[in-house]
């Protein structure tokens, strides 16, 4: 985990000389924020690595609870059901209880219990 102070480091191309130590691809970001509206002319190339960041969090935030659920079900494996469980147990995730519940009942009608296996 990256200590406190070095955020700098990510923007300023962090220690391999890089743009930083992104986990998730900065063109897809990028590609996706410009479709995110026609007033989204330009975007800075730090933007990009803000939403890299973020996006890292709040999967981080998410597997973490979801992964509390599977515990508390005494199972190893993550399944999409404790996705939504811990989406609907969680004020904050409030805007994806919708996304959540047609992907729960879509799977449900399909017979698709195809497991997501997280490894910490």
């Amino acid at each position: 985990m990256r200590q406190a102070g070095a955020y700098s480091g990510i923007v300023n191309g962090g220690m391999s000389g890089r743009t930083g130590p992104h986990l998730l691809p900065l063109a897809r970001i990028k590609k996706i924020m410009k479709r995110s509206g026609e007033d989204v002319k330009m975007i800075s190339g730090e933007a990009p690595i803000i939403f890299s960041k973020a996006c890292e969090l709040f999967i981080e935030e998410l597997t973490k609870r979801s992964w509390m659920v599977t515990v508390q079900g005494k199972r190893r494996t993550l399944h999409k059901e404790d996705i939504a469980s811990a989406v609907i147990a969680t004020d904050i995730f409030d805007f994806l209880v919708n996304v959540v519940s047609d992907s729960v009942a879509i799977a449900n009608d399909s017979d698709d219990h195809t497991p997501v296996v997280m490894e910490r």
